[in-house]
């Protein structure tokens, strides 16, 4: 057995054992934050949750925002703060030991998750520092072009706009009307809008703002055709839906922990492929990939710990049942939103480009952000779509919301928009 294994069992085993002492906090509660229920109750788990104690809620929420922020479920936050109390107990024997070696073991997880090699994966904080790694490390010149879409998030778009003021960077951008979802409407736009000097094509996987999925593929091929780098904003996809950066065949692939793979905040991935070589060099990785060197510096260790434990949650269960049941509890919602008065959706229908966001456009005499207060206070949690996109609402289900979620949000919707 070699030092690494030792060590490593010795982590694993350290971790087991915390939890036994009962140094690892039981839940109090039930499911939903409610008062635990007497021993011989029924008690039902959420969605497709393993157990009624996963989700720690408080009493009567219906959170449907988990494309902002996700739920952590309980057995990841306790293998979280097992990770921590332990590397409390000598923090640099563990931080540059086993906790060390763990982390290169969350990598080669994380490599797998999404289908590529360990060294082609880097840690990070969040998709937005994935995506401004990405950016700060090109070479560009002054007139060189980059190419996005007018529906990025902020975070996939900021690292751009950096580009333009500190290097001299044109940015392109294609339209994509909410409501229009066609594909190749997309794709050829991109194609039209390509010029000799494009360096790189920028996109979301799923759009933030109408849960649109993205054809990754066909504009990565058209990049990789037309010699540019094919940079794809997943900060809505990892842990939603099935997620091959191999079959998608773009060079870069940024997303977080902290949405749909319900990690610790803070955490997130950022897949550059082999083929890139050098073409992507920020300072962060002048010193390598692996979770901790001299030019990344120390981490959030039992975060990146926990984003470990979040892998094998959704593995557990199984990536492709939590897609399917994601996307069936969308159209039910989907569906459901046709008959409520005075909201347009602008997400497309049942078929291939579906994801499972879907949002709605409200007329202007509603405000979004006023319909969100309201839904709050009926202890309901949405997304209000920022105003440079339209004025609405955005849904996201995941693998711990109901059938009741859905209909408790419609029936509310029918009330608040009578």
């Amino acid at each position: 057995m070699t030092d690494r294994q030792t060590t490593r069992r010795a982590f694993v085993t350290a971790l087991g054992a915390l939890t036994a002492a009962g140094l690892v906090p039981r839940p109090a509660t039930a499911a939903g934050g409610a008062p635990a229920a007497a021993p011989d109750a029924p008690r039902v788990a959420r969605g497709l949750a393993p157990s009624p104690d996963d989700f720690a809620f408080e009493p009567g929420l219906v959170y449907l925002q988990t494309g902002s922020l996700g739920p952590t479920p309980r057995p990841v936050m306790e293998r979280t703060m097992a990770a921590w109390k332990e590397l409390e107990l000598n923090p640099a024997a563990y931080g540059y030991g086993a906790h060390e070696i763990a982390m290169e073991l969350v990598r080669a997880k994380a490599a797998a998750f999404i289908g590529c090699g360990k060294e082609e994966v880097v840690l990070t904080n969040c998709t937005t520092e994935g995506m401004n790694w990405v950016a700060s490390g090109l070479t560009f010149t002054a007139g060189d072009r980059v190419l996005t879409t007018d529906q990025e998030h902020p975070g996939g778009r900021v690292c751009w706009d950096y580009a333009v003021r500190r290097h001299g960077v044109v940015l392109d951008v294609v339209n994509i009307p909410p409501g229009e979802n066609d594909a190749q409407a997309i794709v050829d736009r991109f194609a039209k809008a390509i010029t000799p000097r494009t360096r790189v094509l920028s996109f979301s996987h799923l759009l933030s703002s109408t849960g649109l999925r993205m054809p990754v593929a066909e504009l990565s091929a058209l990049a990789r055709k037309r010699g540019c780098i094919a940079v794809v904003d997943g900060a809505q996809a990892v842990g939603g839906i099935d997620v091959n950066v191999k079959a998608l065949g773009c060079h870069v692939y940024a997303t977080s922990g902290h949405k749909w793979l319900m990690a610790p905040k803070g955490t997130g991935l950022l897949y550059l492929s082999d083929d890139l070589g050098k073409a992507v060099d920020p300072i962060a990785l002048e010193s390598g990939r692996g979770a901790y060197s001299a030019s990344s510096g120390v981490c959030s260790i039992p975060s990146v710990l926990g984003l470990a434990a979040a892998m094998d949650y959704h593995t557990a269960i199984g990536t492709a049942k939590i897609e399917a049941y994601n996307l069936a509890l969308r159209q039910r919602l989907f569906a459901a939103l046709a008959s409520v008065p005075k909201l347009r959706l602008v997400s497309p229908a049942a078929g291939p480009l579906t994801s499972p966001l879907v949002s709605f456009v409200l007329p202007d005499a509603v405000k979004s952000g006023d319909l969100h207060t309201r839904l709050r206070a009926r202890h309901i949690e949405v997304k209000v779509v920022p105003g440079q996109w339209f004025n609405g609402n955005r849904i996201s289900t995941h693998l711990f919301n109901t059938e009741q979620d859905v209909d408790a949000l419609v029936a509310a919707l029918k009330v608040e928009l009578a």
